[in-house]
């Protein structure tokens, strides 16, 4: 009969990060990239951000493969239902590392940021880890379900945006509508909505127009 085990070993990941971290720095962007990115070239949406003022970094997704059959081009993936809470656990860990080797001061600005399947990550990692931000940034991906009205009670300040596309092929008015009432039900404060003419993509415009507000 066969038996799932499991052993702990040290491994090593990559992240990008842009622009540099400096006493001028307003903000700093944690960005979790969907399925099929590298953080390589997520991290490009960000480069119409005031360089003085944004910082980047842009974590990696560890599960790697190739997108086709030509075995040319390599995306990623976070995870998936296969060990889910196994590989949430890693991820979180691996999040962890990251930041305390960034070392972000205290007085910086922190957005966290997810795009499709990064939403699951980056909400997971606020309310598993207590982590500490200023502002969420939802960006065409699902809150997980999991939440309630005490996950992200240590952060009462928090703020909250939800962007996504009118012709996202993977979301409907309904689903939309599901969610903002979703959120309103988690999230200490009520979000705000972009929305913009466009599907499944990353919407520089928007994330211009959060950098530049006030916190």
């Amino acid at each position: 009969m066969s038996q799932a085990k499991q052993v702990i070993y040290q491994t090593t990941n990559t992240y990008s990060t842009l622009n540099n971290l400096t006493p001028d720095t307003k903000n700093v962007w944690i960005a979790c990239h969907g399925i099929g990115f590298l953080s390589k070239y997520f991290i490009s949406y960000f480069k119409k951000l005031d360089p003085d003022e944004n910082y980047i970094i842009a974590p990696q997704a560890p599960s790697k493969y190739y997108q086709t059959k030509a075995y040319r081009y390599v995306g990623a993936s976070w995870l998936t239902k296969e060990n889910r809470d196994l590989e949430i656990e890693n991820v979180l860990n691996y999040l962890d590392a990251l930041v305390q080797k960034e070392e972000i001061p205290e007085d910086k600005t922190i957005i966290l940021m997810g795009f499709s399947q990064g939403v699951s990550i980056v909400t997971r990692w606020i309310a598993y880890r207590q982590m500490n931000c200023d502002r969420l940034v939802i960006h065409s991906g699902s809150i997980p379900e999991e939440f309630d009205f005490s996950s992200f009670n240590h952060l009462p300040k928090l703020k909250t945006t939800i962007i996504y596309g009118d012709q996202d092929e993977y979301i409907t008015q309904d689903k939309i509508d599901s969610q903002i009432r979703y959120a309103k039900s988690v999230f200490p404060n009520p979000p705000d909505v972009l929305k913009f003419e466009g599907g499944h993509e990353m919407h520089v415009k928007s994330l211009v127009s959060l950098s530049k507000l006030n916190f």
